[in-house]
């Protein structure tokens, strides 16, 4: 089990250190709508960040939030990227993210113990500004597959969060994912600060 442990987290930090501005965009023209949407979260720090901490935090709540909580983001996060296609604009969208990013991992690092329906509101007033983001960056790809992929890749992202969370639960209860928790509120202060 500590080698499976070992594995989630090397794989975490490989996905962070990989993450770069350079890649943040494969040309959907030669990769496909669907790859450039699934790709796009997985090559920014602050989009690796806030969805892991979105599946951390709700690995410290457990029950229901496990997966009602990923979904409330995922679901408005989508919300957001068809917010993005009209003339609806959000203000302060970049702030906002790397502030979700530094309160998700205040949330776990505290392990704040908040009821579900208001975790999942939580979660999905920073979600509307990732879905957001995500739509101003589309460029030439297919909309519907763009949106398919990113939303993909998120599920997947707060997946790896909740089984990180879990696993490390089972060997330090809530210790070990509280100072994940930590480490990406720092990140998150990191990135506010470097933008």
């Amino acid at each position: 089990m500590k080698k499976t442990l070992g594995l989630f987290w090397g794989a975490l930090g490989m996905l962070v250190l990989a993450s770069t501005p350079a890649f943040a965009h494969l040309d959907p023209l030669e990769h496909g709508s669907f790859v450039a949407g699934f790709s796009h979260p997985l090559f920014g720090l602050d989009h690796i960040l806030a969805m892991v901490g979105v599946g951390l935090w709700a690995s410290l709540l457990g029950g229901r939030a496990i997966w009602a909580v990923p979904s409330a983001f995922v679901g408005t996060m989508v919300l957001g990227f068809a917010v993005s296609m009209t003339p609806i604009g959000l203000p302060f969208v970049e702030p906002v993210i790397a502030a979700s990013v530094v309160a998700l991992g205040l949330l776990a690092l505290v392990a704040v113990q908040a009821p579900v329906a208001v975790a999942a509101v939580m979660v999905a007033l920073f979600a509307l500004f990732h879905g957001y983001a995500h739509g101003s960056e589309l460029g030439e790809a297919g909309a519907v597959p763009f949106m398919a992929g990113f939303a993909a890749a998120s599920a997947a992202l707060h997946a790896l969060g909740v089984v990180g969370g879990v696993l490390a639960g089972r060997f330090t209860g809530p210790v070990a994912a509280r100072v994940a928790g930590g480490v990406l509120a720092l990140g998150g202060l990191w990135i506010a600060v470097g933008s």
